[in-house]
């Protein structure tokens, strides 16, 4: 029987990456950033719209069930803080329910108050977001968003 000595061998081993592979993959990673960042970065005002959104229609409710118990919408001097409490001047409520048909008035996502028109230009009754610049008119993100 033939035994073999162990040979040991000593390798050299050089560990890292090259200029050119990093350089690709910094191009690559840029490419990806360039593509997916700007959807991200739209999301937030996205998100500002829907809640925007949601809280007219919810506003509306609260109108539409104001309207059930007086038979009128709170005129546009008495605002949508007839729903918070018992508004007073014309039209009268005379059955405002106790508690209000909200618990607190919303501010719009960009911490402005809800605008509210009765007779409204677009519908019986308009209520309404400036949007992001807070003024009326705009696009995109400083577009009115309402009921209509």
């Amino acid at each position: 029987m033939k035994t073999h000595k162990n040979l040991s061998m000593k390798v050299s081993v050089h560990a890292g990456f090259t200029l050119m592979e990093i350089l690709i993959v910094v191009v690559i990673l840029s490419i990806l950033a360039i593509t997916v960042v700007p959807q991200f970065l739209d999301s937030p005002d996205k998100a500002r719209a829907a809640r925007a959104q949601a809280d007219v229609k919810n506003l509306q409710t609260s109108l539409s069930m104001y309207k059930l118990d007086n038979f009128n919408y709170p005129s546009t001097s008495q605002g949508l803080q007839a729903l918070v409490q018992k508004p007073s001047g014309s039209p009268e409520a005379k059955n405002w329910k106790p508690g209000g048909y909200v618990e607190k008035l919303p501010n719009d996502p960009w911490g402005n108050a809800y605008q509210y028109l009765n007779p409204g230009n677009r519908a019986a009754i308009d209520i309404y977001s400036f949007g992001a610049d807070g003024q009326p008119g705009g696009e995109g993100v400083n577009a009115d968003i309402g009921n209509w």
